[in-house]
């Protein structure tokens, strides 16, 4: 992913860091320092956290009921967790 500075560059916007980007219901969604680091984020309608990743390649997806109990989560490490079920571990 391109970072949201270099994309800023190209197109002769002015910014300073950090760059922090919220959605209309207040959720950052994007987040990058001086030194290159970013991450960025995706909500559900409610709000929830459904995905991130990291400029360091880490990604994290969750899926949840109609609470707000996540029902299911994976990430880049291959840990898996769904409801009902103890942690799968990537065993590669």
């Amino acid at each position: 992913m391109k970072k949201l500075s270099e994309i800023y560059k190209e197109l002769g916007i002015a910014f300073t860091f950090p760059i922090e980007i919220t959605n209309e219901k207040g959720n950052s969604t994007y987040y990058e320092n001086s030194y290159g680091y970013w991450w960025r984020r995706e909500h559900d309608k409610d709000g929830n956290e459904t995905y991130s990743e990291t400029s360091r390649g880490d990604w994290r997806r969750r899926e949840y009921d109609k609470n707000g109990k996540v029902t299911y989560y994976e990430d880049s490490d291959g840990d898996i967790v769904f409801e009902g079920a103890k942690l799968l571990r990537n065993q590669t």
